[in-house]
This record gives structure tokens, C-alpha cells and sequence, in this order.
């Protein structure tokens, strides 16, 4: 009979397409994972996977075998998870990742209270605006937004997160505001380009009727993280589409203005990102549901709207 720990480092590396990667979630070494495969590929007497200097790829038999093994697979690691989730308290290291204006305006804030209340557990924060491999990285968890859902993955959603135009107080004083978001053309403009693809996304924003107009920006600067964005707009060089968690602690200290306060652009959601919920380990979980039940005390999906 085949050893859970053959089993497991086949389907994890089978997942991720990568022994490194099955590695870091496992705990293991890339060689012991590597080892445990070519083991069970013995004792099999197939190759379950072609491997090439640019990763691995699942041989027909090891697909067909991923596909029989892996359900029993999550029903065994199910039940250790479940013994471990109820038998200790939640404990050892959370691998995190946020993006830093969101992660440092609205989650750090939260960690006081956690960690009062878990002590055991010893929060690892990346701050990265970019979305990341969660798998391949190792996290436990990632609130964002964007991210590619890889298999072994859910998401929770959050809050909805809406776009508003802002301005510094000194570029608007003595003009005459916009009346709707196509009249930004005649204002200096701050644009947002993607960090992913580069490009600059055409923004519809609309209110609450239902009425719909097309931002028309003129640039006179490019950024690519929605902080610069903000500082850039601070500075009084021009107005800025912003996200509202970013631009929230500005508009409450006075440095930025609300301009066409009936107008928002809806950019998606974010979400708590993290492993199936059936093999959640204590500290995942006993997170996962601090920062949801936190976000609902505290009103946040209200406060990140413009609504």
C-alpha cells in the first residue's frame, strides 16, 4: 500500500505543476518531494509526469491516476484536519499577503485585537500590490483583489470597491466642478495603468439611478500603484480616479476634495483568498473568520464603497 506522503506529493505537485512548489506547502524539501514521487512511480511501475527543465507535466496515466486518488486524498487530509482543528488551539506561523495601502489602512489595524485573542499564531505580512501565486508562494491566506482562482483555492468576498474622483483642495479652488464625469476631460488627470498589462483602463462611472458616463481624462502623468496615484494627486497635479480604501484616510484629513460626489466606478471586490474551507488548518481558519466577522462589525464593506 502507498504512503499518504507519496500520494500527497504527487498530487500536490501534480497541482502546482512545480516539486519546488508542492515543497513549500508541504513543509518539505524540493528533493524529498522528488523523491516521493519517483518512489511511487516505482512501486507503480509508470512515469507520471514528463519532466523538463520548464516544470512538470502530467503523463496520460499520471492524469487518469491524479483524477482517481486525489478526492480519497482530500477526504483523508479532511479528517487529520479536522482532528488537529479541534483538538489544539490555533498556532504557528500565517503566511499573508495584502496590497500595502489596503493591508496597512484596514488589516494591520485589526491585528492587535487577533492577536490578543490568538496568541500562538505569529502573522508573515507581504505587502504586494500584485496578484501572487498563492500556492507556489506558500501563503495561507491574500486579501486582494484579481486574483486567479488555481485549483485547491476559494475566495470570500469582502466588500465591493468603488472608484471616485478626487482632487487637492488648492486645484480646485476658484473653478467651476464637473458636472459629470465626461467634463474631467478639462481638468489635469492623474491615470491609473495596470501593473499587469500596462494598459489604462476606460472607466465608466455612474450613480445611483442607474445613469452611466464614460470618464473622459486628459493625462498629464501615468502611475502604476494606486498609492502614487493618490500622492501624485495630493500633490495638486491633477485629479484621480481612486480606489476609496485609498482614498478614504485622505479625504477625512482635508488633504484631497470629493469631486462629482453623485458618481462612483465599480472596479470589483475584494476577497479573502484561501484553501479549501474542508482543509483549512486552525490558523487559516481562526483568520479567515476574525477578518469577516471584523469587517461586518465595524461597517467596512459601507466604509469602502462611496455609497
Amino acid at each position: 500500500m502507498e504512503t499518504l506522503a507519496n500520494l500527497e506529493s504527487f498530487v500536490r505537485s501534480a497541482e502546482s505543476g512545480s516539486f519546488s512548489a508542492a515543497a513549500r506547502r508541504l513543509g518539505l524539501t524540493p528533493a524529498a518531494v522528488s523523491r516521493n514521487v519517483a518512489q511511487l512511480e516505482r512501486n507503480l511501475g509508470v512515469r507520471l509526469f514528463a519532466r523538463s527543465t520548464r516544470g512538470l507535466a502530467l503523463s496520460e496515466a499520471g492524469e487518469r491516476f491524479r483524477r482517481s486518488v486525489a478526492g480519497g486524498l482530500d477526504s483523508i487530509q479532511e479528517a487529520i484536519a479536522d482532528i488537529k482543528v479541534n483538538a489544539g488551539q490555533p498556532a504557528g506561523v500565517l503566511k499573508l499577503s495584502a496590497a500595502p495601502g489596503f493591508g496597512m489602512d484596514f488589516l494591520l489595524p485589526l491585528m492587535p485585537a487577533f492577536l490578543e485573542k490568538y496568541p500562538g499564531v505569529t502573522p508573515d505580512w507581504v505587502f504586494d500590490s500584485r496578484p501572487l501565486d498563492l500556492i507556489a508562494g506558500g501563503f495561507d491566506a491574500a486579501i486582494g483583489a484579481g486574483f486567479e482562482l488555481p485549483p485547491g483555492m476559494v475566495a470570500r468576498e469582502l466588500a465591493r470597491i468603488h472608484l471616485i474622483a478626487v482632487a487637492a483642495p488648492a486645484l480646485v479652488q476658484g473653478k467651476r466642478a464637473p458636472a459629470d464625469p465626461s467634463e474631467l476631460a478639462g481638468w489635469p488627470n492623474i491615470v491609473m495603468r495596470s501593473p499587469m498589462t500596462g494598459r489604462v483602463r476606460t472607466q465608466v462611472m455612474r450613480t445611483q439611478a442607474g445613469e452611466e458616463v464614460t470618464a473622459k481624462q486628459q493625462a498629464v502623468m501615468l502611475v502604476s500603484d494606486p498609492d502614487a496615484l493618490s500622492r501624485a494627486v495630493m500633490l495638486g497635479l491633477g485629479v484621480g480616479l481612486i480606489p476609496v480604501p485609498h482614498a478614504a484616510p485622505h479625504l477625512a484629513s482635508g488633504a484631497l476634495v470629493r469631486l462629482l460626489p453623485d458618481w462612483y466606478g465599480d472596479v470589483g471586490a475584494v476577497s479573502l483568498y484561501f484553501t479549501s474551507q474542508k482543509l483549512l488548518p486552525a490558523k487559516t481558519r481562526a483568520f479567515v473568520d476574525f477578518v469577516v466577522d471584523a469587517f461586518r462589525a465595524q461597517r467596512l464593506p459601507d466604509a469602502l464603497s462611496s455609497m
